[in-house]
């Protein structure tokens, strides 16, 4: 697998080029593409499941992708405030930060195009 665009490659593919290859072809070719979810509803169960677990580190990542997977700004401060009550303030208020800054991301990337 020498495409430098797959998911994985640009954190992993230097040091780790097996589990590269794994979560590629496994995870993003396979799962996220099967057909019983589209790719918005599996992008909106990601986003919840890690701001649930407070997985920080994937957040920025995925919640790129769901904004590029259709799910709105608006659903996605919605889904932190709903789980602020069932995952806790510090996780959702955690999540809100990081959200801030996707979003500002977005619009840079927006705006240089």
């Amino acid at each position: 697998m020498e495409d430098n665009k797959t998911p994985m490659r640009a954190p992993w593919g230097d040091i780790a080029p097996k589990l590269t290859e794994i979560s590629d072809t496994v995870l993003f070719d396979d799962v996220w593409k099967r057909p019983g979810l589209s790719p918005r509803d599996r992008s909106l169960i990601t986003v919840a499941s890690l701001v649930a677990l407070y997985r920080t580190n994937e957040m920025p990542f995925h919640l790129k992708k769901a904004l590029e997977n259709g799910v709105t700004r608006d659903e996605i401060i919605e889904l932190v405030t709903h789980l602020a009550f069932y995952s806790g303030w510090p996780t959702a208020g955690t999540a809100l930060g990081i959200v801030r800054q996707a979003f500002a991301d977005a619009d840079l990337a927006q705006k240089s195009q």
